[in-house]
């Protein structure tokens, strides 16, 4: 495995975190002369998506992602954005979070099959970065720092061989080859079969620098060519006009990792019936390992300087609901088979002397926003995870 996969993975997924979370708060928003204290408003939309995205950036927190080290197991990485979604005012209950965390998995699993070039993941990655900075493009300050994102990735990866890039393209679909989750988008533009499983395309461009297949030439022992042969292809195959730009500004060219949300339409999973896989991967996520403690005791350094603060006068958030209404979240949560739940992880950080000012000194101490006074109606959902740290 590629022990440079976590911060393509992390920033992907955070990305189309932000595409879901945008496309629902912009379809539950009331222009703010209109709104009541318990709904949203498009201020309250542009508060939430500068909080999260300002957490995700965190320079400190990208540093210590940033370093050579081995994916997170699929539950430790579901706490990061349980932590990461409610970073501010924002409530999501279980229900909607998995759901979240499904959508988002989901649409990178389909962005990584669909590479041409195993390079080409490298693309799919500023094509979030680009669509994150035109949500924070009135933030300088935000907009500074995934900007520096961007360096650090060009810095890292852009040196990198196409072997090493082969290897990241494994790792990933290595974690992601059990998750079978059939998303409603996916389905209705036939990319995915009822099963779970996605439909590649035979046709559409050939990856840059190579030819369209149809002919065969034949060489001697001083390279000379001698003969050529013809055969008819199954798909139809075009050359690209051009390569993708791997600068800080630049024509991606490649639509990969875009914003599906921005056209309106239903954003809903379903459960795949066939889950025997997913059910065995979970018990085989409930044996014992060696190397949880200091996974988490990782995590742990990772997560601590991220704290949420109390909200005063029992007050506590925004809540969103990622489905149509409450009836369907509740069902949501009560028919959801056992193997696709995530279990919250409790992390405690406060019981060795000095454990907090270390995690503190690693990230730093972080502004979490508070929910406005008058704003508990909005929200009563919030994570064990928060209790935890």
């Amino acid at each position: 495995m590629s022990a440079r996969t976590l911060p393509l993975l992390f920033l992907n997924l955070g990305g189309e975190m932000l595409y879901i979370l945008d496309q629902r708060l912009r379809a539950q928003s009331i222009p703010r002369e209109k709104a009541r204290k318990d709904e949203w408003t498009d201020v309250d939309r542009k508060r939430v998506m500068n909080d999260i995205i300002a957490t995700m950036f965190n320079k400190k927190f990208l540093e210590e992602l940033f370093k050579p080290q081995d994916l997170y197991s699929k539950k430790a990485l579901r706490t990061v954005y349980d932590r990461l979604a409610h970073a501010s005012i924002m409530r999501l209950n279980q229900a909607s979070m998995d759901k979240l965390y499904d959508l988002m998995t989901m649409a990178f699993k389909y962005q990584v099959l669909l590479c041409p070039r195993p390079r080409d993941i490298l693309l799919v990655t500023f094509n979030h970065l680009d669509a994150i900075k035109d949500f924070i493009s009135d933030s300088p300050g935000i907009l500074n720092q995934v900007d520096e994102t961007f360096r650090q990735l060009i810095d890292t990866y852009n040196c990198l061989s196409d072997g090493e890039f082969q290897l990241i393209r494994q790792t990933l679909l290595i974690f992601f080859q059990d998750m079978h989750i059939r998303v409603s988008i996916f389905l209705k533009d036939k990319v995915q079969n009822s099963n779970g499983r996605f439909v590649l395309p035979i046709s559409g461009p050939v990856p840059w620098g190579t030819e369209v297949p149809g002919l065969i030439r034949i060489f001697n022992h001083k390279g000379v060519e001698v003969k050529r042969a013809e055969f008819t292809t199954a798909g139809n195959y075009i050359t690209p006009q051009r390569e993708g730009s791997f600068e800080l500004y630049g024509d991606r060219v490649l639509k990969l990792g875009t914003n599906m949300y921005s056209v309106t339409r239903p954003v809903e999973t379903h459960v795949s019936g066939s889950s025997k896989n997913l059910a065995s991967q979970a018990k085989e996520n409930i044996a014992p390992n060696p190397l949880a403690k200091e996974e988490l005791n990782f995590l742990a350094r990772l997560l601590g300087g991220l704290d949420i603060q109390k909200p005063a006068g029992g007050e506590t958030g925004f809540r969103l609901n990622l489905f149509t209404t409450d009836e369907e979240e509740e069902h949501a949560a009560q028919t959801r088979p056992e193997e696709l739940s995530y279990k919250v992880i409790n992390i405690e950080a406060t019981q060795e002397p000095g454990r907090r000012a270390e995690l503190s000194r690693i990230l730093g101490e972080l502004e979490v926003a508070e929910p406005r006074p008058g704003s508990a109606e909005k929200g009563e959902d919030l994570l064990a995870l928060m209790d935890g740290l």
